[in-house]
């Protein structure tokens, strides 16, 4: 993850939806309509899920997390024994790779 790169709020939005969509549709009791892959309350505000955001979630499903746990697990061990060696040289490029970046895509 580059520094500065933020989550893609579309795409945790969409997901955030389907995961309340599908709490819905299985807490719904047998008096609510059914209509496509979500259930709909009478009374509720009608709210429907694109193909996209439902393909975005199973692919998000399907590759798992964002980071590498065993990754996280080995900096945190260094950290707490005082042998985690911090880069200023390497934190230095990708800063000015990310300014490089941020600003060819604004103009």
């Amino acid at each position: 993850m580059k520094i500065g790169q933020g989550i893609d709020t579309t795409a945790a939005l969409n997901a955030a939806v389907l995961k309340k969509a599908d709490q819905d549709k299985e807490a719904a009791p047998a008096g609510m309509a059914q209509k496509g892959a979500r259930a709909i309350p009478a009374a509720g505000a009608q709210v429907s899920v694109s193909t996209l955001a439902r393909t975005l979630e199973q692919n998000d499903r399907a590759v798992g997390s964002d980071f590498d746990s065993k990754k996280v697990a080995d900096i945190k061990a260094a950290i707490k024994n005082g042998t985690f060696k911090i880069n200023p040289e390497a934190i230095a490029d990708k800063m000015l790779d990310n300014a490089q970046e941020l600003l060819s895509v604004t103009r």
